[in-house]
């Protein structure tokens, strides 16, 4: 009974991929046609395209155009469409127009028509959000420009927030986006390139960057890159990052993640390429070194000395996060002789009653912390940082009374987790996280000469990075021409040379705007 179940289910299985193929293979070949002279066949084909009439937002209005004396057809989608511009640019002029000597541009009053053969170029015309205008008598068609998809409003930063500079972020749709960098670059030579990735979905992806600046031949790379992925679909830019990126199994990230239109504008001034993509509220910039996920976009909104002050801390808390659980394994359990006697004592007593060695207290503490971290971000945001707070809390005190930790380890995790957010990129963010536990692994096996050798072997593996073929550790290895904007910046005004590993094709900052 089970195997004659087995079997059917199998057949219906094979019945219904047969038909899906059947139905792509039929839409493939329609997709190919021309438009013909006769309307109502054309309409045929549009109407096996889109499902009409089961697909309910895909709009058909049949009308005869008395100025033309034709049968006419609009065809659109409601829901991406701009309907009122639909009615007041194209129904309406059209239905007006008495003059048989016009030509279909001259009537209508939308941005852009233009005319196209095949179905295939009307299909993704339609998808767009744009009207299609087919005419009897004609074996072409108009496509009519009136697209409005829907989307956020321009509002604050979420990620990268900042005290001081605009408080703008992108959005969800590109032209808002370009826009933005539009309105900081108001410069002729700013170019934005469309490129199709994905086959099924047919989703663009813009390049965006400056010509006579940005180096030619990295942007055709990338430019490249993108146009040879053979891929259904690619929604966001966070999916397209794994796609393109050189090293996709380093803990390192190799392309820069931003969300501020400020931030995007500057790069693209000293010669870098930004990608964007509808469905994606950040940008992309390539190509991206180790120094830009270290900085802050507030470094050059503060004067010099702050700027600077806070990167010192941030570099100082980059080595907290990664170096102190490994230190205090590597102290308690191979190098007992460098603590000072009384610290010696005190770090003793507060173990004497815990069972496990230390590096399984370090390990079991920055697991708990792992967790409580994940857990306030998931949960709805009234509670999150309370649950933060409060289980931090209860699990360290526990933990305590219970002996399994001793106090130390609690203070040693604690400074080591909250200097992990001074690192504000979030792909960077989670490398040194994983980071730490790696040197806490090496740190427990030999002590100092094991953080040592993880830590050269890092440093090595670092200096072998490349991002589109740009050094990961560059200007500071291997040494380029630039404003030496790595660890410190310089004043504002001294920072009048491009990054030379860019090989932009103007290094030199002018102050005239040229």
């Amino acid at each position: 009974m089970l195997k004659e179940m087995f079997k059917l289910f199998k057949k219906q299985q094979k019945k219904q991929s047969s038909s899906v193929k059947k139905l792509g293979g039929e839409q493939s070949d329609l997709k190919e046609k021309e438009f013909s002279r006769h309307l109502q066949e054309n309409l045929s084909i549009l109407k096996k395209l889109y499902s009409v009439p089961d697909n309910k937002d895909i709009k058909l209005r049949e009308l005869y155009l008395e100025g033309f004396k034709k049968q006419a057809a609009l065809l659109f989608i409601s829901t991406i469409t701009d309907v009122k511009s639909v009615e007041e640019n194209i129904l309406k002029p059209l239905t007006e127009n008495t003059s048989s000597t016009k030509h279909v541009r001259d009537v209508v009053s939308v941005q852009m028509v233009h005319e196209i053969s095949y179905f295939k170029d009307a299909v993704k015309d339609i998808n767009k959000g744009n009207a299609l205008l087919v005419l009897e008598g004609e074996a072409w068609a108009y496509v009519l420009d009136c697209p409005d998809f829907q989307s956020r409003a321009i509002e604050k930063p979420d990620n990268e927030i900042l005290i001081k500079g605009p408080k703008e972020a992108f959005n969800e749709k590109a032209v808002a986006n370009i826009s933005l960098l539009r309105k900081k670059i108001r410069n002729e030579n700013l170019i934005v390139e469309g490129i199709e990735v994905s086959q099924r979905s047919h989703n663009d992806v813009f390049v965006l960057y400056i010509r006579g600046l940005a180096n030619e031949k990295l942007v055709t790379n990338i430019k490249k890159r993108l146009g040879s992925l053979e891929v259904n679909a690619i929604q966001n830019l966070s999916l397209l990052e794994e796609y393109i990126e050189e090293r996709n199994y380093s803990i390192f990230p190799s392309i820069l993640n931003t969300e501020r239109p400020d931030r995007a504008a500057s790069f693209l001034e000293d010669g870098y390429i930004i990608l964007l993509m509808d469905n994606s509220p950040d940008s992309l910039v390539l190509p991206a070194t180790f120094w830009s996920f270290f900085h802050s976009p507030e470094d050059h909104y503060l004067r010099i000395h702050y700027g600077n002050f806070t990167r010192a801390l941030r570099m100082f808390a980059l080595f907290i996060t990664l170096f102190t659980s490994a230190i205090y394994i590597a102290i308690t359990t191979y190098h007992a002789e460098m603590i000072p006697p009384d610290l010696l004592l005190a770090i003793a007593s507060s173990r004497e009653k815990v069972p496990f060695p230390a590096v399984i207290e370090i390990l079991i503490m920055e697991a708990a912390f792992e967790l409580i971290r994940e857990a306030g971000l998931r949960v709805p945001s009234p509670i999150g940082p309370t649950i933060g707070i409060v289980g931090a809390l209860i699990l360290g005190q526990a933990a305590v009374e219970a002996n399994i930790i001793s106090p130390i380890v609690i203070i040693v995790v604690a400074l080591g987790g909250l200097s992990s957010f001074a690192v504000s990129d979030l792909s960077l963010n989670f490398g040194v996280r994983l980071i730490r536990f790696l040197f806490i692994l090496s740190a427990s096996m030999i002590g100092i000469y094991g953080m040592t050798a993880f830590f050269v072997a890092g440093l090595f593996y670092m200096v072998s990075l490349k991002s589109f073929g740009v050094p990961y550790l560059a200007p500071l290895s291997p040494s380029y021409k630039s404003s030496k904007d790595t660890i410190f910046r310089r004043l504002v005004k001294n920072e009048n040379i491009r990054p030379g590993f860019l090989k932009p094709s103007d290094s030199q900052k002018k102050s005239d705007g040229a």
